[in-house]
């Protein structure tokens, strides 16, 4: 049977911050380094950074080898602890991810070990090429990676500054402290403000109405997902789960956001809550219709939907400005509800568009200018101080 080494590490550059993770699969034998992983995850802790190093160093290991025994060394006393199951996992960040950690592998062949810091330079090299890239807007490339070179010789002063470093121990942290200040502005919040909700936005599959095009919203007849659909949910669920950073899941009522986030939360380990304020937009006497057939049979009603967010679709739906307020009241019940952690909302094209505009404060007519494909991801981060942030629009690179 194969052993394997994975040496892992994590940081955030202000704890919350940018932060990022490295994680290295050596063979135990031989001490050849098997596979180096890394990725920036955007603003989050240093524990949570950790955490997600472990996730990844094992799941690594794993492509290498289902059948072999891991023993991991890291520099973190929080995560060698809880993970040896000697310390209780308290935080509401880090039970899921330890729960997928623990998945990976059956029990009993994965052994745990802490080790100085300065052990575990190559790891925290990774960590700190990640956060770089995502800095510049890139993702970390194995193929570009020198942190194996960098950490090699014993000793070595550290060029990059540590994973770990907070806004002003870090020299990249100094920097990326130094900028943020120089552009502040109200979707910029500093530490002091803490963790922020953070709504991961993730439109439901399709519906056999989706490729069609047709006014699909909470008055019709509430499609389920096709099997186009359900295989669009599983790879958004097995995208968030390689992530490991949604902590609830939140659904609108209707029957294919349902669908979708059981898809997701199957994959998680997660239960679903229900939020009526999430539901689709009523679009009255046009549910189930094409825009075309629309334009044809209610020329009139369309053009006046289409110049003022107050106007109802034919037959008393609901205007867009009615569907704004409701999201807003449902934004401000779900911040207050997840102050500080991620949470997936399963939702529809509608909701996801306005709680983008509201937080951007762009005006009504954006809604319209906006692309939103199916099982796409968006997130936006709402702060202690009431401001946001727009982190991510449609993003669909999992269904590729």
């Amino acid at each position: 049977m194969r052993e394997f080494i994975v040496e892992a590490d994590g940081g955030s550059r202000g704890n919350p911050g940018p932060a990022g993770y490295g994680a290295v699969v050596s063979d135990a034998a031989t001490g050849e380094t098997l596979r180096e992983v890394a990725e920036y995850i955007g603003v989050a802790t240093n524990n949570v950074a950790e955490y997600r190093g472990l996730l990844a160093g094992l799941r690594a290991a794993h492509e290498l080898d289902p059948a072999a025994t891991v023993h991991v060394r890291m520099d973190s006393k929080l995560v060698i602890e809880q993970m040896s199951g000697r310390w209780k996992i308290k935080h509401p960040d880090m039970k899921p991810l330890a729960a997928q950690a623990a998945r990976v592998f059956p029990p009993g062949r994965v052994t745990y070990e802490w080790m100085p810091r300065d052990q575990n330079k190559h790891a925290d090299r990774l960590a700190n090429e990640a956060m770089d890239a995502g800095a510049r807007g890139e993702q970390w490339s194995e193929s570009t990676s020198t942190a194996e070179l960098d950490a090699a010789p014993s000793g070595t002063p550290e060029a990059t500054g540590s994973a770990h470093g907070d806004a002003t121990g870090s020299a990249h942290g100094d920097a990326d402290t130094r900028a943020a200040k120089a552009v502040a502005s109200p979707g910029w919040a500093p530490a002091d403000m803490g963790a922020p909700a953070t709504f991961v936005l993730l439109r439901h599959g399709e519906t056999p109405l989706t490729p069609q095009k047709r006014f699909s919203g909470s008055g019709g007849t509430d499609p389920s997902l096709s099997d186009a659909g359900r295989d669009q949910a599983e790879r958004a669920a097995a995208m968030l789960a390689r992530r490991g950073t949604i902590q609830a899941i939140v659904s609108s009522p209707l029957a294919r956001t349902r669908e979708t986030a059981g898809i997701v939360a199957d994959r998680l380990g997660l239960d679903v809550s229900i939020e009526d304020g999430l539901r689709e937009t009523d679009f009255g006497a046009w549910e189930g219709l094409t825009f075309a057939e629309v334009r044809e049979r209610h020329p009139d009603d369309l053009n006046a939907w289409l110049a003022s967010p107050d106007v109802e679709p034919t037959g008393g739906g609901e205007s867009f400005a009615a569907t704004g307020a409701r999201l807003a009241a449902t934004r401000d019940k779900l911040v207050a509800a997840y102050a500080g952690r991620t949470v997936l909302l399963v939702t529809h094209v509608t909701p996801i568009k306005t709680l983008v505009r509201l937080a951007l404060g762009a005006p009504p007519e954006s809604l319209f200018r906006m692309e939103l494909s199916a099982a796409s991801l968006s997130v936006v981060a709402y702060y202690a101080d009431g401001n946001a942030s727009v982190r991510l629009l449609n993003d669909t690179s999992h269904l590729r």
